[in-house]
């Protein structure tokens, strides 16, 4: 899963509703009436982009934009106090007002697509502001932002050492009245949401009291122990508050069906009722079990994929074994010239940091940043608890054995998350690019990944192994639950037995994995419906494309004039390409 957002870093609060919460009135110039449609819609991207990264500093300082009309953005903080969110409301409300005044206009194709990602993100985070209001029942938005905030301007080379570090310390010295307008707008929380917010958090703790207090420079020493003490009594505050004062007042994690209907016509860009997309799901998750019935033959499917899965890590090789399947994978994009990957890799494999773990139990990519992608992109792997008992341990390995940990890579690196966010990070003019980078369509995303999973299997990767196309097929097979799951919890009051049988007993999941899985379908919505869409979504545009070239299609060739698209909504793209 991509780290988008950028989860990437807190882009997803840009994509939450909270991106303008530091607006100033002039960051959303009105357009000229006499403009023409072109210089309008440009006008549009431009605000959108620039203002709203203006209006969000932790999301700035991860796309790489660090000063806005003279204003340093890497030492600030998003600001969710009344005022802030109020100017978020007039600052969406102003970018939709222009965009209505240009319905009928007629524009290029590549203009069209821009503005219906600007329009899908304003409407959902007007959505976020007047009806969803996370703000005021999910803790782990304030944790994982001062996670983002603390962390980028640690590993992004943006600056000189020093430099980013009085950034930090600045950051430090405005958590206390972060952390109070956290307290200020929390109503009541999920139990999970409260759970998960004070694991990340204790994360947020050991970052400023040891991995970045052991790296400050010398010279910097002192300033940083003075800016950590408030903060991280702040943070202990917070988690105090957390764990006494606001579980006793919870609420309902499920979104709704009105709400989730609303949501997923934004995030997802379809037509598609919920109903629609779960008959769906649900029709194909039966035509993949049988298709593992037949491969599997005359064995069980159970019993096949026991067998997959008895190749896997150790815990002390399990991180070595990642970077061993992005080797192999990349050594297999080249062979087959799937597409054109840059002669360097800028792409390295750490650890996922700790305030994260709670959505990525497993993994995921933080791309580099749009505007500054030489300083290089990251896949994330949780490992594995030295304290877990040897239970989870061994279900966690089986879960991702040699074949699982194939695909993963494939989905999150190669040629999947990082080739299309390199891709996404040559496009022109800059404003494009970061629009489509950061705020650009989930299905496309994800679909773009899940699609390579299944396209590097069938053309033969690991000669052609019968076990990697089980485990691509318990992937489909995942992706499939992961849409029943989300509509079903999140609408139909599905249960969390219910959720634990479906991945446990019809889709082949280990207990381990089903058990973050459920974590991560309480933390979000509409998120694990991408993949099943997009996949979808990317197989009819290739079908499309092949259609209308059927003298000169090539793999090659349509990898890579969709990818230099960026992340459009996949009608678009089908649409730009001719």
């Amino acid at each position: 899963m991509r780290n988008r957002r950028s989860i990437k870093i807190l882009m997803a609060l840009a994509a939450a509703g909270f991106t303008a919460a530091m607006a100033a009135s002039a960051a959303t110039p009105a357009a000229a009436p006499a403009a023409a449609p072109a210089a309008a819609a440009d006008a549009i991207v431009s605000d959108f982009v620039y203002g709203d990264l203006a209006l969000t500093p932790v999301a700035a300082t991860a796309a790489g934009y660090h000063v806005h009309d003279q204003r340093r953005l890497d030492g600030l903080w998003d600001d969710y106090s009344v005022a802030g969110i109020a100017k978020a409301r007039r600052f969406n409300e102003e970018l939709l007002r222009r965009l209505d005044a240009l319905n009928g206009a007629t524009l290029d194709a590549e203009r069209a697509a821009d503005l219906e990602i600007v329009r899908d993100n304003v409407n959902l985070n007007l959505l976020e502001i007047d009806r969803i209001r996370d703000y005021r029942h999910n803790p782990t938005i304030y944790v994982e932002l001062v996670g983002n905030g603390l962390y980028n301007p640690y590993v992004l080379d943006y600056a000189p050492l020093e430099e980013r570090y009085r950034h930090i310390i600045h950051r430090l010295q405005g958590i206390p009245a972060l952390m109070a307008q956290a307290r200020a707008n929390l109503r009541d929380a999920p139990e999970v949401w409260n759970r998960v917010a004070r694991e990340e958090n204790d994360g947020n703790i050991e970052l400023a009291d040891k991995t970045l207090r052991a790296a400050a420079p010398p010279a910097l020493a002192g300033e940083y122990a003075k800016a950590a003490a408030p903060a991280l009594a702040s943070l202990r505050d917070f988690n105090k508050y957390l764990a006494e004062r606001l579980s006793a007042h919870t609420s309902d994690w499920r979104l709704g069906k009105d709400n989730y209907e609303r949501k997923c016509r934004y995030v997802l860009h379809t037509d598609r009722t919920s109903e629609q997309l779960l008959a769906a799901a649900e029709a194909d998750l039966e035509a993949t079990r049988a298709e593992m019935a037949r491969l599997a033959a005359p064995r069980s499917v159970e019993e096949a994929l026991a067998e997959v899965a008895s190749e896997h890590a150790t815990p002390a090789t399990y991180m070595d074994e990642v970077r061993k399947t992005l080797a192999e994978a990349t050594a297999f994009v080249r062979q087959k010239d799937l597409l054109t990957l840059a002669s360097d890799s800028n792409l390295a494999v750490i650890d996922t940091p700790v305030f994260m773990r709670g959505i990525y139990g497993v993994g995921g990519f933080n791309p580099a940043p749009a505007l500054e992608p030489q300083l290089g992109a990251f896949y994330w792997m949780t490992p594995i608890p030295a304290d877990w008992p040897q239970a989870r341990i061994d279900s966690k390995l089986r879960e991702y054995n040699r074949y699982g940990l194939q695909q993963l890579t494939i989905h999150e690196a190669m040629p999947g998350h990082y080739v299309q966010a390199e891709y996404a990070n040559r496009i022109e003019p800059r404003a494009r690019r970061v629009l489509r980078a950061i705020w650009g369509n989930g299905p496309y995303v994800e679909g773009w990944a899940f699609y390579t999973q299944k396209m590097m299997t069938d053309e033969g990767y690991l000669d052609n192994s019968k076990a990697l196309r089980l485990a691509l097929l318990k992937q489909v097979l995942r992706a499939e639950a992961n849409t029943v799951l989300d509509i079903r919890l999140q609408t139909m009051d599905m249960t969390d037995q219910q959720a634990l049988d479906l991945m446990i007993k019809q889709t082949f999941q280990e207990r381990e994995e089903a058990t973050a899985k459920l974590q991560r379908a309480q933390l979000s919505s509409c998120q694990l419906d991408m993949y099943y869409a997009g996949f979808k979504g990317w197989y009819a545009v290739r079908d499309h494309y092949q259609q209308r070239h059927p003298q000169d299609f090539s793999l090659k060739r349509f990898h890579e004039q969709a990818l230099n698209e960026g992340a459009v909504p996949l009608p678009a793209l089908d649409r730009l390409l001719q």
